[in-house]
């Protein structure tokens, strides 16, 4: 039997191949590489698709919270509450600007932060809290966006003027662009989202890029010079910047993809639902969702003991798998001593115990039934 791939990326690409030739050929004869008529036509799409007024593509996920910290004026001094189960971008941008990354709990079931235990993280140089909507699910949007304007309001009512210090909740959206919460797309659930279209996400290019979504004029703006080495004109620098603009091929190409993802989004839904029933049917244990919001299962993920040796068997089926991820953010060697937070039990227990199946809008069902079917084989030794 063939090796299952891990994400069919493939697939899709054969079922839009003559958008794709076409959309970069459209680009090569214009020659506008930097900054074309695809950047603005996909940021525009983007936005309309989540509902926010501003789309600003940028050179990667990474870049999306950089820059969006950044716009924020979050810098020295200032704290930023994060999960610690999640890729390490979502830390590394926190120190990257100087502030302290502060590692909040996860919860048991979903893997993602856990909004109670957020306001007992909050103290005076608190900033940001950045949740990150992870395998495909968004956090507790309405109850983090509470917590962050509650203690806005205190600031506030404390003689501390409100721009200088309100609590900014970004979402952290890599892994869920086209899932909802309450009926609300990722990416607008606060007052600023970060997307990611590595190839990998459930809408990705061919190489990195990236998105801010915000329908805050002011920080748009911010977002749209620092990308572009903090130019409010050309060569009329207002900020410190970067060079963090998305090319135009990778627009391009997203705008292919853009006919069919919604189309994909079912799929994803559809697939996902199965593994579910197919999982619970055998006793594994996995990723839950909630009732009030859909995930696009960026990852579908288990729980398993023996992880290893699992991996290894279902290797030897043409099954292939990943961790995602084996260890939490704070014992990682860079941030251990450079990040603030308690102890996050839970964290270290999952970071153990995942692991990703393969997952794409391609997969077969025939497939689909071996992996689950393999799996509880030789879960059973």
């Amino acid at each position: 039997m063939a090796a299952i791939p891990f994400i069919d990326l493939q697939a899709q690409q054969e079922r839009i191949r003559p958008q794709l030739d076409a959309a970069i050929k459209k680009v090569l004869a214009h020659g506008k590489y930097i900054l074309g008529p695809e950047v603005t036509e996909v940021e525009e799409k983007l936005a309309a698709f989540t509902g926010a007024a501003h789309c600003v593509t940028v050179a990667s996920g990474t870049e999306a919270l950089l820059i969006s910290l950044m716009a924020l004026g979050i810098g020295p001094g200032d704290e930023v509450i994060t999960t610690p189960f999640t890729f390490v971008a979502t830390a590394e941008v926190i120190v990257l600007t100087g502030a302290k990354p502060v590692f909040v709990d996860v919860e048991a079931d979903t893997c993602n932060i856990d909004a109670q235990q957020i306001e007992a993280a909050i103290t005076d140089k608190t900033r940001a809290i950045i949740p990150v909507s992870l395998y495909g699910q968004p956090a507790d949007m309405d109850e983090i966006n509470a917590i962050a304007e509650k203690h806005t309001n205190i600031h506030k009512s404390s003689g501390a003027p409100l721009a200088s210090r309100p609590i900014t909740v970004i979402e952290d959206a890599a892994q869920s662009f086209g899932a909802t919460y309450k009926g609300v797309k990722s990416g607008h659930l606060s007052a600023i989202g970060c997307t990611s279209f590595f190839p990998s996400k459930p809408l990705g290019c061919y190489g990195d890029g990236g998105a801010i979504f915000t329908s805050d004029d002011a920080l748009a703006q911010a977002c749209r010079e620092l990308r572009v080495h903090g130019q409010s004109k050309r060569y009329v620098h207002t900020r410190i910047g970067v060079g963090g603009r998305m090319d135009t091929l990778q627009c391009a190409v997203l705008l292919a993809k853009l006919d069919c993802f919604g189309w994909e989004i079912e799929q994803r839904l559809a697939i996902g639902g199965r593994y579910n029933r197919l999982l619970d049917e055998a006793g594994i244990p996995r990723v839950r969702q909630r009732s009030d919001r859909t995930s696009v299962f960026a990852q579908y993920t288990v729980f398993i003991e023996e992880r290893e040796r699992l991996q290894e068997e279902l290797k030897k089926a043409g099954i292939p798998t990943a961790v995602h991820y084996p260890l939490p953010l704070n014992e990682q060697p860079a941030y251990k001593g450079n990040c603030g937070g308690g102890a996050t039990p839970v964290a270290a227990d999952l970071a153990r115990r995942v692991m990703s199946l393969p997952m794409s809008a391609y997969l077969r069902e025939n497939d689909q039934r071996n992996i689950v079917e393999t799996l509880a084989a030789a879960r059973q030794f």
